[in-house]
């Protein structure tokens, strides 16, 4: 089967891609940039603003996984037309292209998308992908960390000095990017009446999550240090997020818009939406994953 695949150059779609190349799954994927030759793969120039560029994509493929999107902005408003834009404007090509198999990666945010302008981005492309009338699977991932992520890493940056600032109490749900990867592809040819419109909460097999102060205490466990993990209430991290802007400017990791959902108590991958153990189960534990993670971050220098 031929892979339309979309984010191939970012986190997860890296390990998408490299998940595919290792089953020597046909891709074909889009990127703004000239890449590397590989087996199997096929790169088509162009972004989800280009029309032309999607239609190329979807040409002759035999599922699309839609995987791109805006994670971070410092304006909210830029969310609008990358992840609901992005989205209707894929959608257009595989209806065009007669592509019916369509895997879209949303996020646990969507859940609550009054907290955030990126919660509400993939909320409105997940109704785009609900009424496509495509044979559709959701996946809301919950917090994805592994080798190459720059978002955790700020954890495991902060632990190595020995304090992990919190948000509010409260618990979340992790899965590692090899796993999400595993899964994604699983779901390409996985059994129609099993994940075919459904939506799934993946996780690591946490029950109930990780509180945010085991989660602190396992990445001082990764980076061998014990770790002082006080909760911030949120006009403090409002006000970091504005001290991060000032600091950073654009490329700031800290967010008003991310403040809106990191102070929501539950981001816990709910056990009615849990992936058919037939389909896929995680392999990679949170401590196991965390450690190895660190691992790499020291590796490449990074720690």
């Amino acid at each position: 089967m031929t892979i339309a695949l979309t984010g191939a150059t970012g986190f997860v779609g890296k390990a998408v891609l490299s998940e595919a190349m290792r089953r020597e799954e046909p891709v074909r994927a889009l990127t703004r940039r000239t890449q590397a030759a590989r087996n199997h793969l096929e790169w088509i120039a162009g972004d989800l603003s280009n029309p032309a560029a999607l239609a190329t994509l979807c040409h002759e493929a035999d599922a699309v996984i839609h995987v791109a999107g805006l994670t971070n902005t410092p304006d909210p408003a830029a969310f609008e037309d990358a992840n609901v834009g992005g989205t209707e404007r894929l959608i257009g090509a595989a209806k065009e292209k007669k592509v019916k198999r369509f895997i879209f990666v949303s996020s646990l945010s969507a859940r609550e998308p009054e907290l955030s302008a990126y919660g509400a981005s993939k909320a409105k492309a997940e109704k785009l992908v609900e009424a496509s009338g495509l044979d559709w699977t959701i996946v809301r991932p919950p917090g994805v960390y592994g080798p190459h992520d720059v978002d955790y890493f700020e954890m495991f940056r902060s632990a190595k000095f020995g304090f992990v600032p919190l948000p509010p109490g409260g618990a979340s749900s992790i899965i590692h990017v090899e796993d999400l990867a595993r899964l994604l592809l699983d779901l390409v040819d996985a059994s129609p009446a099993l994940v075919r419109r459904r939506m799934f909460e993946p996780d690591d097999g946490r029950e109930g999550g990780w509180s945010h102060k085991d989660m602190a205490k396992a990445i001082g466990k990764a980076v061998g240090r014990p770790v002082f993990a006080p909760h911030l209430p949120r006009p403090v991290l409002e006000g970091a997020a504005k001290l991060d802007r000032l600091v950073r400017g654009d490329k700031a990791r800290l967010t008003a818009d991310r403040v809106g959902y990191m102070t929501h108590p539950n981001w816990v991958a709910r056990s009615s939406k849990k992936v058919p153990e037939a389909v896929w189960s995680p392999r990679i534990g949170g401590e196991e994953g965390l450690r190895t993670t660190a691992d790499w971050y020291r590796a490449q220098g990074w720690l």
